[in-house]
């Protein structure tokens, strides 16, 4: 599923975690022009080299999504629309660019 989704990828770099780590996986980001920033699987044979301080804004994102969901009405959405749902996005981002 993971190539079907690339097919919709835009940038320069495609950064995942480990998990991704598949040779045709890896391919199909090279095939669009972008650099795999991907860490390699402690048990391939030949390790890849990637980009650690790119893997690392990977990191931050996650916080930060693991902050939003802390906001209860933002992980259930509980709101009916999407303009209001992102109106509590926003606040919650908000509060974390506060902090």
């Amino acid at each position: 599923m993971a190539e079907v989704l690339l097919v919709h990828a835009r940038g320069s770099a495609c950064i995942a975690d480990m998990g991704y780590d598949a040779d045709r996986i890896v391919a199909a980001i090279r095939a669009l022009g972008m650099k795999p920033v991907i860490p390699p699987n402690p048990t391939r044979k030949v390790l890849r080299s990637y980009d650690k301080e790119l893997y690392q804004v990977r990191y931050r994102i996650e916080c930060f999504f693991h902050f939003l969901k802390r906001f209860r009405r933002v992980a259930t959405r509980y709101e009916k629309t999407a303009r209001n749902y992102m109106s509590f996005v926003l606040l919650a981002s908000t509060m974390a660019w506060l902090n």
